[in-house]
């Protein structure tokens, strides 16, 4: 069987031919011109996209960075949002004037703000990490936000942490570490 090629509008390799001629031997059936450009067409940006996803350490050095991003500006956006609500107060009871004077005080305090702007730069960051790399990847490599939560709890709250809490803590970054050895893309861009 012949696999008739057009080589002034389409290249084909040799092995993506090859490719085509089993499979059309193997239907027992010819496919018609347009299935089988199309046919190549996919066969060829496979191929390309498989070497392009196992060898990208461009793709590793992005993700790492993004996901330093994201574990670094969350629990830190987090942290200055709990420490500004702690120095404002809370509501002694639900009166309408009670709650608009908490809002004042909520709009102009400097820490809330710095923490809004830390939590958007993280959802930034997160979005943009998972343009190129799996949900299954990003989420537990975030998970080492745990560990940055535990520290700036103990050094900007104030907060004590004890040892179960850090075995924990551990814990999850040993799995962190674990996800982290894998490739961040096992998917195919659509």
């Amino acid at each position: 069987m012949k696999v008739a090629a057009n080589p002034g509008r389409y290249k084909y390799s040799a092995r993506n031919l090859a490719r085509l001629q089993i499979w059309q031997a193997s239907a027992r059936q010819p496919l018609p011109g347009v299935a089988l450009k199309t046919a190549i067409f996919a066969v060829d940006t496979r191929s390309k996209l498989q070497i392009r996803m196992k060898d990208s350490s461009a793709l590793h050095i992005k993700t790492y960075i993004f996901i330093l991003l994201m574990v670094l500006f969350a629990p830190l956006g987090n942290i200055l949002l709990g420490k500004g609500m702690k120095s404002i107060g809370s509501a002694k009871d639900w009166a309408p004037q009670d709650l608009f004077s908490i809002f004042v005080r909520v709009l102009s305090s400097g820490y809330i703000w710095l923490g809004i702007a830390c939590l958007l730069a993280f959802f930034v960051a997160y979005m943009l990490v998972l343009t190129w790399a799996d949900y299954s990847y990003v989420q537990p490599a975030s998970a080492f936000s745990y560990a940055v939560v535990a520290i700036l709890g103990y050094f900007l709250l104030g907060e004590q942490v004890n040892l179960l809490r850090w075995t924990g803590i551990a814990v999850i970054c040993v799995g962190v570490f674990i996800v982290g050895h894998t490739h961040p893309r096992t998917t195919e861009k659509t």
